[in-house]
């Protein structure tokens, strides 16, 4: 039995204090242990995580706290972000990150032939604005090639 138990259990019968000083705690840690089993005891799970779960599963795991928190003031459930952030880490809930993005603008890789270099033969430009170079390899022809 702990000390705050045995505390408990002598409350009707003695002060409070007195026993506090005969098992040597604090009366304000025993109170605050008081409210922390009240609280463990009154905790029930609320509508607005039930919720939460729902819609973070209908919309595949995409959803991170920002747009969760919108949804669910649709739903009527006002919710701020930092209590979602805690109720999504309490069970262990974590959006996906999205893959960065890679555009691939060239194909190296292809059959066709390339385009000689004319620049090779000639001499080398002595000013800016001389020679100029440009790809168009990605405008459609008329023959479909």
């Amino acid at each position: 039995m702990s000390r705050y138990r045995f505390i408990e259990a002598q409350r009707d019968h003695y002060p409070v204090r007195l026993l506090c000083q005969l098992v040597q705690v604090s009366a304000s840690g025993y109170y605050a242990w008081q409210q922390a089993q009240q609280q463990n005891l009154n905790q029930s799970e609320p509508a607005w995580e039930t919720a939460l779960v729902k819609v973070f599963g209908v919309h595949k795991r995409c959803y991170g706290t920002r747009r969760l928190r919108v949804e669910l003031r649709r739903k009527g459930y006002r919710v701020g972000r930092q209590r979602l952030r805690t109720a999504m880490s309490r069970r262990g809930l974590q959006a996906l990150q999205p893959k960065a993005f890679t555009p691939r603008t060239t194909d190296s890789t292809h059959g066709l032939r390339c385009a000689p270099n004319r620049l090779l033969d000639q001499p080398k430009p002595t000013q800016a604005n001389r020679v100029w170079v440009s790809d168009i390899t990605y405008l459609p022809l008329a023959n479909g090639n």
